[in-house]
């Protein structure tokens, strides 16, 4: 029972940081931005977060270095896209590029020390419950922000009038702007969310998941989450159910190569990005198959997308 617990726990912690990253950039998306630099958002977010945390001796103080600096990276491709009006495709590659490369420059002299970690909870009793008490009780603080984060966007995004002007800004802006919405503060708003959602699931890397800085420690998390934000539909609780698959899978891999499962190591490392490749093939092939089924395909040949 401690093992189920254990491997439980560990996926819990290996989902946080792909559902905090995902959710962000859910939002971003609804507002019709496309940010692909939520990797290097995610791992200015990591070195941010350890830095602070190992200079000053306050995990604290690390977690909101982490959430700062994804802000600033995401608010340097706001100001691009948004003010100066470039290709956000390229944009957002150049902002993962120039991540990874000054998170390496930054992390130089961090190599190889001891991090500051973020402690679980600890509440009196039920924490203490047999079997749930520490899965539900007795996580690391960023989990529980993950939840809440969730619930936040979802009831934001649909309960609120904001969240229906956000949505509609992401199906047309244009619309929007003739009504009046000032399009591109809602937009600045939104990725400067998102850049922040990022720098807190770098930082959880960092302080939490393993607590020591390694160059590029995101290890493609970032593109698994973009990947997340479709396989969801766009959905908070449909990122939060796909978070936990690829945390499973990521941790799966894990255990399979401790137990000694006769596989190569590197096929078993590469399953976390092989299962997105395959959720993305069958969301596109089920997409084909659901314009196939609409009336006004019915009787007209079927066009695949250029």
């Amino acid at each position: 029972m401690d093992i189920t617990i254990n491997i439980l726990m560990t996926i819990a912690t290996a989902a946080t940081p792909l559902l905090i990253a995902a959710i962000g950039e859910l939002v971003v998306e609804r507002s019709g931005v496309l940010n692909l630099g939520v990797e290097g958002m995610m791992v200015m977010g990591t070195i941010g977060g350890f830095g602070a945390a190992y200079l000053t001796g306050s995990p604290w103080i690390g977690l909101v270095a982490g959430v700062a600096l994804g802000a600033i990276f995401s608010l340097l491709f706001a100001v691009m896209t948004l003010s100066l009006a470039t290709n956000q495709v390229a944009t957002g590659l150049s902002l993962t590029i120039l991540g990874l490369g000054l998170s390496g420059m930054m992390g130089t002299n961090f190599v190889g020390l001891p991090g500051e970690r973020l402690p679980n909870l600890y509440i009196p009793v039920l924490t203490d419950i047999p079997v749930i008490g520490r899965l539900l009780f007795g996580q690391d603080p960023i989990f529980y922000m993950s939840i809440v984060l969730v619930i936040g966007v979802a009831w934001f995004l649909f309960k609120t009038r904001t969240g229906l002007t956000l949505r509609s800004i992401g199906d047309s802006h244009t619309s929007a702007h003739a009504l009046g919405i000032q399009v591109i503060r809602y937009r600045y708003l939104a990725v400067i969310f998102g850049g922040a959602c990022a720098g807190l699931a770098g930082a959880h890397l960092s302080l939490v998941y393993t607590p020591q800085w390694v160059e590029n420690m995101t290890a493609g998390r970032g593109w698994i989450a973009l990947a997340l934000v479709v396989f969801a539909s766009w959905r908070p609780l449909r990122v939060l159910a796909g978070a936990y698959i690829f945390g499973a899978v990521w941790i799966g891999q894990l255990h399979a190569q401790a137990f000694g499962i006769p596989v190569p190591s590197q096929f078993l490392s590469s399953l976390p990005y092989l299962a997105t490749i395959v959720v993305l093939v069958l969301i596109s092939r089920n997409k084909r198959l659901t314009m196939m089924n609409t009336p006004a395909s019915l009787g007209q040949p079927f066009v695949p997308d250029r």
